[in-house]
């Protein structure tokens, strides 16, 4: 199986073992700053995410992770600076590319009325997905749901919403995939299950960013590691097994 690395397109397109051809795009951040009134939520964050790559996003509560991976999944617009997919500006994207990323975040997107199969039908009705059950049947099994599929929404408990909102970010089968603190409220079970499909994803060159603080089990597979504190990108390196000690090291220097 061929892992894309940056160039061309044509030289970076990849297939899956079920045959689909990856477009991941390659990503720069450029001086990106983002505020909120007098907040900085980011300060002149520059990096490179080439297609293919498995991002672990670090820092404390507040660094600014959530807001970052909020702007690669084109919900937030920064106040300054530039973010690049292909080349071309963030605000210029193509429809095709939007629909090639996958997120979840603290809002899992779902709607409460109804059930969790049904909110799964719903999305893989607007990504124009065939056949509807048998993808839908199959992330519900994946994320361990198909017991609770007819139940509602609201009265899932916190984990099974959890597994409900990655079910339904990776419906589409998206090239770039976006995760803040996915394994929050989640089992022994549904983490292993995750990280089963992180795994798998990394092995077919799809792009991976991953905020967490499950350090132990992301950075085995990741290849780059970025640390924020406060706003600013103080580690920005490619990940190898000798730097497991300076992660943590850095990370350490951060604490409150």
């Amino acid at each position: 199986m061929t892992i894309p690395v940056a160039g061309s397109a044509s030289e970076r397109a990849p297939q899956t073992s079920s045959g689909k051809k990856l477009r991941a795009p390659e990503i720069f951040i450029r001086e990106l700053s983002k505020y909120f009134g007098r907040l900085w939520a980011l300060r002149q964050v520059s990096l490179a995410i080439a297609p293919g790559e498995f991002v672990a996003l670090l820092g404390q509560n507040g660094a600014g992770k959530t807001t970052l991976l909020r702007i690669l999944a084109l919900l937030l617009r920064p106040s300054s600076g530039k973010i690049l997919f292909d080349g071309v500006a963030a605000r210029d994207v193509p429809e095709q590319t939007k629909r090639s990323i996958g997120f979840v975040g603290h809002n899992g997107f779902l709607y409460d009325e109804l059930t969790a199969a049904e909110n799964l039908r719903f999305y893989a009705r607007l990504y124009g997905l065939h056949p509807i059950e048998e993808r839908v049947g199959f992330w519900l099994e994946r994320m361990s749901l198909e017991s609770r599929a007819d139940e509602l929404v609201r009265n899932l408990s916190r984990g099974m919403r959890q597994r409900a909102a990655i079910a339904r970010a990776l419906l589409h089968d998206p090239d770039l995939l976006l995760l803040d603190e996915p394994f929050t409220g989640l089992d022994a079970h549904s983490s292993q299950s995750l990280m089963a499909v992180l795994e798998a994803f990394q092995a077919e060159g799809r792009t991976v960013v991953v905020s967490t603080h499950h350090l132990e089990e992301v950075l085995p597979l990741a290849t780059r590691a970025v640390i924020l504190d406060k706003g600013e990108a103080i580690y920005n390196e490619p990940n190898r097994p000798e730097s497991a000690s300076q992660v943590r090291a850095c990370l350490a220097r951060t604490q409150p």
